[in-house]
């Protein structure tokens, strides 16, 4: 019987947090899932939103922390629910020191939680150290009292580092032994059947740099994690992590669906049902931190993981609509330590059955086809699905290759991989020069810069203008003294008017001036407290130290600041028109038009966006002050100021207050009345990806020039058509209407001289046997009407086969297959014939056995196409 306290999930949490907290760390809250990091999808680590202060570039707001870090990783995802302890959801118990404390307090204070405070068994513990680490090693031995050989040396898995360069330090881990009583005479850390890692301390006391050499860190930082799903397998006594009382109420809930026993299930289903739990918690999370299913970035992972949930809740016998219902005890289980996810139980599970519903709908074809590919005899030889084969399932079907690929290995068969890449190569070459835009901003270590010249103060949100000093210049993200007339910069100054893009809103636009130089400031950004004035020196020379003007584009910033508190404005008429559940998904604040992403499953009707516009303009019209105010964020968030997901908040925060209208966290410049804006105008709402709507709309002076555009192109018309402006809209229907009725009859020509053509064919048929062969091409006709020729044709053979292809526009082939009933008898269908014959063209396709269509994108194979089916064809039906 174990000694220690089975103590459950959330009391090992609170726990962990009271006992640094009583050891002066401050207690924070768990950042999203949503990183600032943008090496990084998703938070990976306990450690990762206190990276820019790890590598220098930011200053610790205090000298020690503790936190419960969700956290997802997906790099091993094969191995959940089929080893006892990998997650793509966990949650990383740590405690920080920044430059504070170090080796000496993180491994006694970490001894004394696992040993006093979770009360586990000094000798049920094993210890690690780097190899060369003999601090490390002297103080587990010597202070702690650990025997020598149950302190184990390690290789380079205990040296961590945050990259090739930049801080690093050596790692030691604590170990809890399963199997104390095979004795320690030897002792095997990789054994992961007998030792479970629960704490890792990592002392970053050293900076590595280009050449690979290591240097002592002017200060010494401690990170560390513990595993909170890992630590209460051990404190639960249960023989995996998915049972713990953190997963397994999901796994039991999808069980109960399932009409099953989790305890009395065989081993594949067990896999099935601790991949739900798992998986479940991910999503559940993942969207209560803004992320919505999408085909790319992390969207593509909510994507991935939302369908391995849904095809394993179909392994089980799990029929229909499932995932809203399991992530209910999800919900419950995390609300209290994340109430975020109680707060947005609608959106999460609005969105959680959108996209099992939109999966459902093709994964029975998908399933279909899949089995066909999978029974190919060539794929069973090779035991190898082609990569045009899953591209198809990917672009068609919507199954991730991930999931494809863990399909086949269920059946044995690989994925050529290449082959799907090769597929997807547009998509993925456009991907990639979006990502290799790298921006000068870049390249330069802003933090070292700013340890050299010192932070901006910025000004702007009482001045326009200010005199100020030149403290840095770079000129292709190289520093320089002085730059001249022509040259494109980055400079630094003491102070500045200017605001620097966040938030949404852009960088200001202006000038630098002296007696001897101009510089025309394009934009303004921000790294390290720098603000960086990206520009063009116009006139002149410009030098360190040199004396100048800096001046804001006044009107401008005044169209901004109109479209920055508009987007406030809109926000609050949404929640109090469309759905008080609506939240900020992104925006773009520029001098020309104001752009708001939001998340809403659906569309917003006319008739609601009439309704917002008419409240915004009210609103406006009533003259509403606006009051800004610097608060602890706790007694912002108090007041009732609403936070958007992806921004990071410091002790302090700016509320932008309008009493009885909206108050928001905002650092961003605004009117001081409402009555400043004038005047707001919806352009247009759309959805711009899934779950996630967009509205551009434009305010103030930006709303003349909308409407002049508007009324240039009104006027064109009436001109064109002779018509008054009123008029227009009953002229453009009945062009339509035209138009509409001659594309009938070009579609009904395009028919019968299909027919006609396909007439003339007859003749050239070929016999094979008793079967009857057509395989030509018709030149010039369109898909529907190749396949009215097809399915003609073969009325008039009888006994036959007809394979009939098609150019019917540049960069375009149709295909079409019709098969009688004694072809079928055969072992020919017209389906999976005509979807291989395809690929030779660059597509594919498929359809019923009699009767069946396909696509390509190389008319220059048609004719290869062509002779490759009817040698098959003939093969097929030679007696």
């Amino acid at each position: 019987m174990s000694s220690f306290p089975a103590l459950t999930g959330a009391e090992i949490r609170s726990r962990f947090l009271k006992f640094f907290e009583e050891r002066s760390h401050k207690v924070l809250p768990s950042a999203s899932l949503v990183p600032e990091d943008p090496t990084v999808l998703l938070t990976i680590a306990g450690m990762l939103p206190f990276k820019p202060i790890f590598l220098g570039q930011q200053e610790p707001e205090v000298p020690r922390a503790t936190t419960s870090q969700k956290c997802i990783r997906t790099n091993d995802i094969e191995n959940v629910g089929r080893t006892a302890r990998h997650h793509t959801f966990f949650e990383m118990l740590g405690n920080f020191s920044f430059g504070d404390y170090f080796k000496k307090e993180a491994i006694a204070w970490g001894w004394e939680l696992v040993t006093k405070e979770f009360k586990l068994p000094p000798e049920r513990l094993v210890v690690s150290v780097y190899h060369s680490d003999e601090d490390a090693f002297a103080i587990w031995r010597d202070r702690i009292g650990i025997p020598a050989h149950r302190i184990q040396r390690m290789g380079d898995d205990n040296f961590w580092a945050s990259g090739a360069t930049g801080p690093c330090g050596p790692c030691s881990e604590i170990y809890y032994d399963f199997h104390p009583e095979l004795g320690d005479e030897k002792i095997d850390l990789e054994d992961d059947s007998r030792f479970l890692e629960i704490y890792n301390l990592v002392f970053m006391e050293l900076n590595r740099d280009a050449n690979g050499d290591l240097t002592p860190l002017k200060k010494q930082n401690i990170d560390t994690g513990l595993g909170l799903e890992r630590m209460a397998q051990v404190l639960q006594g249960v023989p995996n992590n998915y049972e713990t009382d953190l997963i397994f109420p999901i796994v039991k809930k999808a069980a109960d669906l399932a009409g099953i026993d989790y305890h009395q299930s065989d081993e594949k289903t067990k896999t099935s049902l601790k991949v739900i739990g798992d998986h479940v918690r991910s999503v559940v999370h993942m969207i209560a931190d803004g992320i919505n299913a999408s085909n790319v970035g992390r969207g593509y992972i909510l994507r991935r993981l939302l369908r391995r949930v849904v095809r394993h809740g179909r392994l089980i016998g799990i029929v229909g609509e499932f995932t809203s219902d399991v992530a209910e005890t999800a919900i419950a289980l995390s609300e209290t330590a994340y109430p975020n996810v109680r707060e947005r139980e609608k959106i999460i599970k609005a969105e959680l059955q959108k996209e099992e519903n939109r999966f459902l709908q093709t994964l029975e074809r998908g399933e279909r086809l899949l089995d066909e590919i999978l029974a190919n005899p060539e794929n069973q030889a090779s035991k190898r699905i082609k990569g045009s084969d899953a591209f198809t399932l990917y672009d068609t079907y919507g199954f991730p290759l991930e999931l494809t690929q863990e399909i086949a290995e269920e059946q044995g068969l690989t994925v050529d991989v290449d082959g799907f890449n090769a597929a997807m190569l547009e998509q993925q070459e456009r991907s990639k020069e979006a990502h290799e835009e790298i921006d000068l901003l870049t390249k330069v270590n802003w933090s070292e810069l700013a340890t050299e010249v010192g932070k901006t103060e910025f000004l702007g949100y009482t001045q326009l203008e200010s005199n100020a000093t030149v403290k840095a210049i770079l000129v292709n993200g190289v520093s320089v003294k002085s730059a001249k007339t022509g040259d494109k910069v980055q400079i630094l100054l003491d102070h500045t008017p200017f605001y620097a893009e966040s938030g949404g809103q852009v960088g200001d636009r202006g000038f630098l001036t002296s007696i001897e130089s101009i510089v025309r400031i394009d934009d303004a950004q921000k790294e390290s407290n720098l603000f960086i004035h990206i520009g063009k020196i116009e006139v002149g020379e410009v030098n360190v130290r040199d004396e100048v003007k800096a001046q804001v584009t006044v009107s401008e910033r005044r169209r901004i600041q109109a479209h920055h508190t508009a987007t406030h404005l809109l926000q609050s008429a949404l929640k109090q028109i469309v759905d008080p559940n609506v939240s900020q998904a992104g925006s773009l604040v520029a001098a020309d038009r104001l752009r708001f992403d939001f998340n809403l499953s659906r569309s917003v009707t006319s008739e609601e966006l009439s309704k917002v516009e008419a409240q915004i303009n009210r609103w406006i019209a009533e003259a509403h002050d606006s009051v800004t105010e610097v608060l602890p964020i706790a007694e912002a968030k108090a007041k009732g100021a609403i936070a958007m997901f992806g921004e990071k908040y410091g002790a302090e925060v700016r509320v932008l207050d309008i009493p009885n209208v909206s108050m928001e966290l905002c650092g961003g410049t605004h009117v001081k009345n409402t009555s400043e804006i004038g005047l707001f105008k919806i352009m247009s709402e759309s959805g711009v990806a899934s779950g996630i709507r967009r509205i551009e709309a434009v305010a103030g002076q930006a709303v003349g020039d909308y409407l002049a555009v508007r009324d240039a192109v009104t006027k064109d018309l009436s001109d064109r058509f002779k018509i008054k402006p009123e008029e227009i809209p009953d002229r453009i229907t009945s062009l339509q209407n035209e138009l509409k009725t001659a594309q009938k009859q070009i579609e009904a020509l395009q028919q019968q001289l299909a027919l006609t053509k396909a007439e003339s064919l007859l003749a050239e048929a070929e016999s094979i046997g008793e079967f009857k062969l057509i395989v030509a091409q018709l030149d010039g006709v369109d898909g529907e009407s190749l396949k009215t020729a097809a399915d003609r044709l073969l009325s008039k053979l009888g006994n036959g086969a007809v394979v009939l292809g098609s150019i019917p526009e540049a960069g375009k082939v149709s295909l079409v297959a019709a098969f009688s009933k004694a072809v079928n008898a055969k072992g020919l269908q017209a389906g999976k014939f005509i979807g291989a014959i395809a690929q030779i063209c660059g597509g594919g396709g498929g359809g019923r056995p009699n009767l069946a269509q396909a696509g390509g994108k190389d008319p220059d194979k048609l004719p290869q196409a062509l002779i490759e089916a009817k040698n098959q064809l003939k093969a097929g039906l030679t007696p």
